[in-house]
């Protein structure tokens, strides 16, 4: 429930008697394990919440100090029982909060407490374990109700007792409860304008005749068709969320109304003006056997066009994701002039064909990914057709070229995702273009291009020429860099994104010193055994480095540009050596830095893998040795042997010294005494 602070939140929260918080007149006593609502609180308390505690009643004396209260929350608690008289001295409660509690147990007691508050407009009852005929005590005399909830209960069936007096009642919730049925529950509910009857097990929606609804969610449920009414009235109905059930066909809609946002996805639904093996049911009648109470009525529907008599005119919205789709009947989309958002993936379409007869003038998003399309079919003419597109998802397809010149058409073009097809670049003018190709060339408005996993091999000439890309994915392809890299030339002044994960980058040789206005690199998933040196002067704030063969970066990373602007840094699964991590010390300290996948990085030393925050001293001691200065492990070496020729030179000296002094004598014939 919102809940509305007012003006003046300046207030600081104080301590107040018994443990609770108190800003202006609201009170918060929240998770104070209270057994029941303290006594001395201020007089003027406006709202109250007593979320998770554990008060089990509430009895005829809990209130009556708060003469002023409009907001009771008492969400989480163990609440059995409400007093008939407990609210007797708060007749201006608005708001009240009893979810998640156990209600079921004195429910017409607690019935009769409500019965009480002439001013209460919203109630919520969610997780209370209650029936349906418990519901129908609880608020049969409640006519001030603009908003219930009676969500995870175990409501089962719902007929027209239940809600017989809520004749003011604009929102009502049922969502994740066991309803299966419902007969004629909602009829007497005129004000009613949004109904969430979500996660229930609902078969089919058949009459529905609801004219003042606004938002229908009846997601998540077992529906299989959905039939309106045969009426010409106008329906206000905007929201309709039929999506995670299953649905067989297109459902029929009101002939009259204010439709903008319709969600089928994840259904079993198909057209079958043509089926995948070339026949036709375009003659084909289907009929639905409707039986209400003593009457029975006969819908005759031809089966291909399920929505000739639905009015679709201000449709804005339409998801159709996850179904069985094959294609779209004739006109389809003509029918949809004000369509902004068209969702068609993951369906099993072979083909999408656009023509000014359905030219989606206000379409500004496609998706058409994860389908089957082998051909996207543009007949061009005299007009614009998606002059206002700006993302289109073709991903996951088995395209292998785009229509000539679609994107002069397409004005407004932002993101395009070709992903996962195979699919080529068309290099520059003049040479020579062999095989199909997407022409991207002077498209201006083109900002976010991903050609991942498309198997590009060594792209060549400037497929980016008269482009201002600012994110480009080309990742999973691992021949791109076998030529030239030149094609990046076109790139260097806008290019703020760009992705080479997986793309057998192993030189570091590759010179990204020109794009100087790039901020985001990924070069996960390579074979890089030392980081290359031409992004020492980029002025990255995020760089992808797993999954590569690095042992060590560089020292002095931190001091130069990339080190300084580097916000976010990925380093994790590569070879680090646990003895060269000066390196990682130097990045623990650099201001602004931060290593997301930190607690993931280790290094190697012999087979082990170890945290390079918590070496063992058996490992520090090791490294000691391996990382020593050569020469003075070479001068320590060979001292001890210095010093022992040294010991043996002076021993012989000594022994020889007359025999060497005669000698000398005798050579040079110079007498002395010995």
């Amino acid at each position: 429930l919102a809940v509305g602070w007012g003006s003046g939140m300046d207030a600081a929260w104080a301590p107040s008697p018994g443990g609770c918080e108190l800003v202006q007149r609201i009170m918060d006593c929240t998770g104070r394990w209270l057994s029941s609502i303290p006594g001395n609180l201020r007089g003027d308390t406006e709202e109250l919440f007593l979320d998770d505690n554990t008060i089990r009643v509430l009895g005829n004396a809990s209130l009556l100090l708060y003469p002023q209260l409009w907001h009771l929350s008492l969400t989480r608690n163990r609440l059995e029982l409400i007093e008939p008289g407990a609210f007797l001295s708060s007749q201006g409660l608005e708001v009240l909060s009893l979810t998640d509690n156990l209600l079921f147990t004195n429910y017409s007691l607690t019935a009769a407490a409500l019965s009480a508050l002439p001013a209460l407009r919203t109630l919520d009852l969610a997780g209370n374990q209650l029936r349906e005929d418990m519901v129908s005590v609880l608020v049969s005399n409640l006519s001030s109700l603009e908003s219930l909830s009676v969500a995870r209960n175990v409501i089962m069936r719902l007929d027209s007792s239940i809600f017989t007096n809520l004749t003011q009642l604009l929102e009502l919730n049922l969502e994740k409860n066991y309803i299966f049925e419902i007969d004629n529950a909602f009829e007497g509910l005129q004000r009613l304008q949004t109904l969430n009857i979500a996660y229930n097990y609902l078969p089919c929606l058949v009459g529905f005749g609801l004219t003042q609804l606004r938002v229908l969610n009846v997601s998540n449920n077992i529906i299989e068709w959905f039939l309106t009414l045969e009426s010409d009235d106008l329906f206000e109905l905007e929201v309709l969320d039929l999506s995670h059930n299953r649905l067989q066909f297109f459902p029929v809609l009101p002939r009259q109304s204010k439709l903008h946002s319709l969600l089928l996805q994840d259904n079993r639904m198909s057209f079958y003006q043509r089926l995948p093996n070339g026949t036709s049911l375009a003659n084909v009648t289907v009929q639905f056997l409707i039986i209400d109470g003593n009457s029975t009525n006969i819908t005759t529907v031809r089966l291909w066009d399920e929505l000739c008599h639905s009015n679709l005119s201000s449709l804005r919205l339409l998801d159709m994701s996850q179904n069985q789709v094959w294609g779209l009947p004739d006109d389809f989309l003509a029918q949809m002039p004000s369509l902004t958002h068209l969702k068609l993936n993951q369906n099993c379409l072979e083909a999408f064909h656009l023509s000014e007869e359905d030219p989606l003038a206000m379409l500004t998003e496609l998706d058409l990914s994860q389908n089957q399309l082998v051909e996207l079919g543009v007949k061009v003419g005299v007009g614009d057709i998606l002059p206002n597109l700006q993302l289109f998802n073709l991903s996951t397809n088995r395209l292998q070229a785009l229509p000539p010149g679609i994107f002069t058409h397409t004005r407004k073009i932002t993101t395009l995702d070709l992903s996962r097809n195979r699919v080529h670049l068309c290099p520059q003018p003049g040479e020579a273009e062999s095989m199909p190709c997407v022409d991207i060339r002077g498209v201006e408005t083109l900002s976010h291009l991903s050609l991942a996993g498309c198997g590009l091999q060594g792209m060549g000439g400037r497929p980016f020429q008269g482009t201002s890309l600012l994110h480009l994915d080309l990742s999973d392809n691992r021949q791109l860099l076998s030529g030239d890299p030149g094609w990046l030339q076109d790139l260097v002044l806008t290019l703020q994104v760009l992705s080479l994960r997986n793309t057998s980058l192993s030189s570091t040789a590759l010179d990204f010193s020109a794009l100087s206005s790039l901020v985001r690199l990924d070069l996960s998933g390579n074979s890089l055994a030392a980081l290359p040196g031409s992004l020492g002067a980029l002025r990255l704030r995020s760089l992808d480095l797993r999954d590569n063969c690095l042992p060590a970066l560089p020292l002095h990373l931190a001091q130069v540009p990339l080190g300084r602007s580097l916000r976010e840094l990925y380093l994790s699964r590569n070879p680090y050596n646990c003895c060269t991590l000066g390196w990682w010390d130097a990045l623990q300290q650099a201001e602004g830095l931060r290593v997301p996948d930190g607690k993931e990085v280790t290094c190697r030393h012999g087979s082990r893998a170890l945290s390079p925050g918590a070496l063992p001293q058996p490992v520090l001691h090791s490294c000691r040795w391996q990382t020593a200065d050569v020469a003075l492990l070479y001068l320590v070496l060979a001292l001890p042997t210095c010093l022992t020729l040294l010991v043996a030179f002076v021993v012989v000296f000594l022994m020889l010294k007359e025999k060497l002094l005669k000698m000398v004598k005798t050579r040079c014939g110079v007498s002395g005494s010995y």
